[in-house]
């Protein structure tokens, strides 16, 4: 379900914040405050694998959020990558 929301400028700016430091989404942000606030999931297990994996110090939160990727290689005329990931010399 989609839905419109409107926050306040503090509320915006603190929540673009919080996604910015913790490598999530925004909506994935106000998802879990959703599910929480409504009692829909135990404290306990709430936590998200991605969650576990930090506090694990698994895996980093991102130290940029987005950036637009510029390709580095480019393929000759006629191949495609999914030729690349067919040959036959790969094990």
């Amino acid at each position: 379900m989609a839905v419109n929301l409107r926050l306040t400028p503090e509320v915006a700016s603190a929540l673009q914040a919080e996604a910015e430091r913790t490598g999530r989404s925004q909506q994935e942000i106000l998802r879990e405050a959703v599910t929480r606030h409504l009692h829909l999931v135990d404290d306990e297990r709430s936590a998200s694998d991605r969650d576990n994996a930090r506090a694990a110090q698994v895996v980093r939160p991102a130290r940029v959020p987005y950036r637009k990727v510029t390709p580095r290689l480019r393929l000759p005329k006629g191949t495609s990558s999914l030729e690349l990931l067919d040959r036959d010399d790969r094990f």
